[in-house]
């Protein structure tokens, strides 16, 4: 087993950190107050192949393999946790499935501007009735009308869509087929009849903002089908299996920006006669944290080695997720202990990191749909594995 990262992985880390950390750990705390992401440092995220990572470079993306980019989006939520977010879900969820399903008209049509830019990628699956349960509660639908596919309906808490040109929109082509009525449609942002709400008021991620949507007789040409009609929903597993170590790599970003605070105060905060760093009770929490941290990142890497090794990676996705995830509650937790009542105030970065945080226990599977799927598959190993 070789556990070092490649010198061209450590050559692009190196080079987005300090990116990140030039043009987006200083304005992080703006950014959130404002509620907006920084374009200025978006618009140079191209050069470095951060709005492509694992886009092909026939489209000008930097095709990279999936370590790399975990690595990309770990340093970018490291510096600031609302553009790490809609990273992620840009490249994730955005161009993801345009790359593995989309036809080369569709990819000519659409990559590019999203390689360069131009716009932010956007998926929308949940409803306001349908998180975890998108099987049993997706009521958006899409029917046939000539050459058109017409949709009805409303998504909720889609990211990306206030910087997007179009969205990839799951829908029920077929009611009484169950999973194999599924379908994702390429929807313009422009279109007639689509709405898109004021953005949520949210506790934490503030600069990637959220919105509601709304589909009203929205029509669109049946050549915005994405891959075959009836697959949407095994395209949206999919997805997530790829989405969990994109959100775990961001998880530990987070998890990264809050023990690097949590260090530097310990060191210059003194408390009966001495830095806070020389007492157990605090070195307790930097070593759990430094200690979590590393082995979800090892787990975040695990599962990205096994997805560009061709192999199944979803049992691993949902652990190195749901891990990572819970690594960062904890190490965000700590951080504000150590911090004290500063850490309780925005004038520090912690109070935002703990806020941040927060979803990733929720996003992308929560914790206990990622329980249930980890289960399920080891349960189903050992049914392969027990003679007959």
């Amino acid at each position: 087993m070789d556990f070092e990262l490649n010198e061209e992985q450590r050559m692009y880390q190196r080079v987005v950190r300090d990116f990140c950390e030039a043009e987006l750990k200083p304005y992080a705390a703006e950014v959130d107050e404002v509620g907006d992401l920084r374009w200025d440092a978006i618009r140079k995220m191209p050069a470095l192949g951060l709005t492509g990572l694992q886009v092909p470079e026939e489209y000008g993306g930097a095709g990279l393999d999936t370590i790399s980019a975990a690595i990309a989006i770990e340093e970018v939520g490291r510096a600031c946790g609302s553009t790490g977010l809609s990273l992620a879900a840009h490249n994730g969820l955005g161009c993801g499935p345009l790359v593995y399903w989309g036809t080369a008209e569709q990819k000519a049509a659409y990559l590019p501007a999203l390689v360069n830019a131009e716009a932010l990628g956007s998926l929308a699956l949940t409803e306001p009735q349908a998180g975890s349960d998108l099987a049993g509660g997706v009521q958006t639908s899409a029917r046939r009308d000539g050459d058109s596919w017409i949709i009805s309906g409303s998504k909720a808490w889609i990211t990306n869509v206030k910087y997007a040109a179009t969205i990839t929109v799951l829908v029920r082509t077929d009611s009484d087929k169950g999973t194999s009525g599924f379908s994702m449609i390429i929807v313009p942002t422009n279109a007639e009849g689509l709405t898109v709400q004021s953005p949520e008021k949210k506790m934490g991620l503030r600069a990637s903002p959220t919105h509601m949507l709304s589909f009203d007789q929205v029509r669109v040409p049946l050549e915005n089908l994405l891959g075959e009609e009836g697959k949407g929903f095994y395209q949206t597993m999919e997805t997530l299996d790829n989405g969990r170590i994109s959100i775990g790599a961001l998880s530990i970003g987070l998890a990264q920006a809050a023990l690097d605070e949590s260090l530097r105060y310990a060191r210059q905060r003194e408390a009966f006669g001495k830095p806070i760093a020389q007492h157990q009770a605090i070195q307790w929490m930097i070593a759990n944290a430094a200690m979590e941290i590393e082995a979800a990142r090892l787990m975040v890497y695990k599962a990205a080695w096994l997805k560009d090794q061709g192999k199944n990676f979803t049992k691993i996705a949902a652990m190195a997720k749901l891990l990572a995830s819970e690594v960062a509650e904890k190490a965000a937790h700590s951080a504000i202990q150590i911090h004290g009542s500063y850490g309780y105030s925005s004038e520090y970065p912690v109070e935002r990191i703990y806020r941040d945080q927060r979803l990733m226990t929720i996003g992308e599977g929560t914790s206990e749909i990622l329980r249930l799927v980890i289960a399920r598959n080891v349960l189903k190993e050992i049914e392969h594995l027990t003679p007959a």
